[in-house]
């Protein structure tokens, strides 16, 4: 089962005042697993960043403006999540800024259906609860110190790892150290013998074996 796990960055929050992605990350999931393949790109936006969007990912009007287009880099990403569920945390505001980019390029838009939203899951599981993705690092224990900004490719690393505990999938990793374990149990177990040892009685033991019957045999006989 491949998916795709996505997350954007934007200039603000809504596409109907007009904002933009600026960075758009992926990672690519095989049963759970990470695999080596991930798509990653900043982009110029063609207008400037909100105070608000500075401060969640700082990235700057300069730095953006050397950046490619949408444009130039939507077939590669389409390629990349083709026929693959998307898992997105609060997948209304990717895909809304995502169908926005594609609308002005006269491209087909994301389907729903073929998407995971973990903090729909997340409030299924868990109702009521803060279910933010910090708030999901720190309830399954999950490592988010490298999170200081909201970056793409942290912020898809970290909902990977949340994703596999809210389906409740194991650990890949404590997988291997099982099955490590019980390879090694096997390797150990087949460097094992066992066999019965055979003792041979003495020629002073078998004497007095054949007089202790004798005298048994006597003694049941006349009693």
């Amino acid at each position: 089962m491949i998916e795709v796990i996505l997350d954007t960055e934007t200039t603000g929050l809504d596409v109907k005042d007009g904002h933009r992605i600026v960075e758009i990350g992926c990672l690519e999931l095989d049963n759970f697993v990470l695999t080596s393949k991930k798509f990653h790109c900043y982009l110029n936006p063609q207008r400037k960043v909100s105070e608000q969007a500075l401060k969640v990912h700082g990235y700057t009007d300069t730095f953006l403006s050397s950046q490619k287009k949408f444009s130039e880099i939507v077939d590669e990403f389409l390629e990349f999540i083709n026929n693959k569920k998307l898992i997105i945390h609060n997948a209304s505001f990717d895909l809304s800024h995502l169908n926005n980019e594609l609308l002005i390029l006269g491209k087909n838009k994301i389907s729903t259906n073929n998407v995971i939203d973990t903090l729909e899951l997340a409030r299924k599981k868990f109702p009521g609860s803060q279910n933010s993705l910090d708030a999901l690092c720190k309830r399954y224990k999950i490592d988010n110190s490298k999170r200081v900004k909201h970056t793409a490719l942290i912020d898809c690393e970290l909902l990977s790892k949340v994703y596999i505990n809210l389906t409740d999938q194991k650990e890949p990793a404590l997988d291997l150290k099982i099955g490590n374990l019980i390879n090694e149990t096997e390797q150990s177990n087949k460097k094992i013998k066992y066999y019965d040892k055979v003792v041979k009685p003495t020629e002073d033991e078998l004497i007095l074996h054949k007089k202790y019957l004798k005298n048994s045999l006597k003694k049941n006989f006349f009693n």
